[in-house]
């Protein structure tokens, strides 16, 4: 199994030093924290995932502590900065996905949505206009349809993490559905502080190999 070319959108559980675009936060780094084992980027559930699909990895697009939706921690607004559909915008301004080929997108947020409790919203699947996307489900809706018209022809697989939101999960769930595509919804991840462990991310890259089948 190839996914090919690959393109991950994700947050904190994504991050490593120095394997994301420049400017971006990032919470693993081979320095380390005191609340986690992770010190390498083999730690990572992505790397491990990429080496074992013969794979190749276009970009990491994943900023620590960013929201779906343009609602961060304490309402602050980043529809300008980290959240995915900003930097899915810029991507697509930038010529990105003219200039390189992507097989399969792998999403992997949501977490910080959770936590920050950004307005959930419901599900909309069209005519959203910018208000809506600072609200989790009808923002996932537009990151998932610009993605799927973006790509037409990539595999694109959201990643539901645990312990989020019931309200998040089942919706992120149902648009799934709608746009015909499979998440991969996670399920006993070992973590410590709200983040994966080595044994997490091996969790994650396992479950994420047993759903692609």
């Amino acid at each position: 199994m190839s996914l090919k070319n690959v393109l991950i959108f994700g947050d904190s559980y994504s991050t490593f030093e120095g394997y994301i675009p420049e400017g971006y936060a990032t919470y693993y780094s081979s320095l380390g924290r005191e609340e986690t084992d992770v010190r390498a980027v083999e730690d990572t559930w992505w790397n491990p995932l990429i080496n074992e699909t013969d794979s190749k990895l276009i970009q990491n697009n994943s900023w620590s502590g960013s929201t779906i939706c343009h609602t961060g921690y304490n309402g602050s607004d980043c529809s300008e900065t980290s959240s995915f559909i900003c930097r899915l915008n810029k991507l697509q301004d930038a010529g990105f996905f003219k200039e390189n080929e992507i097989n399969t997108v792998f999403v992997f947020g949501g977490t910080n949505d959770s936590w920050a409790n950004s307005p959930v919203g419901e599900l909309k699947y069209s005519n959203l206009e910018k208000a809506d996307l600072f609200s989790v489900l009808p923002a996932f809706c537009y990151f998932i349809n610009e993605l799927k018209s973006t790509l037409p022809n990539a595999d694109i697989i959201p990643i539901i993490n645990t312990e989020l939101k019931c309200e998040i999960e089942e919706g992120f769930k149902s648009a799934c559905a709608n746009y015909g595509i499979k998440p991969v919804v996670l399920q006993n991840i070992d973590k410590r502080c709200g983040h994966p462990t080595i044994k997490g991310m091996e969790q994650i890259k396992n479950q994420i190999i047993d759903s692609l089948g």
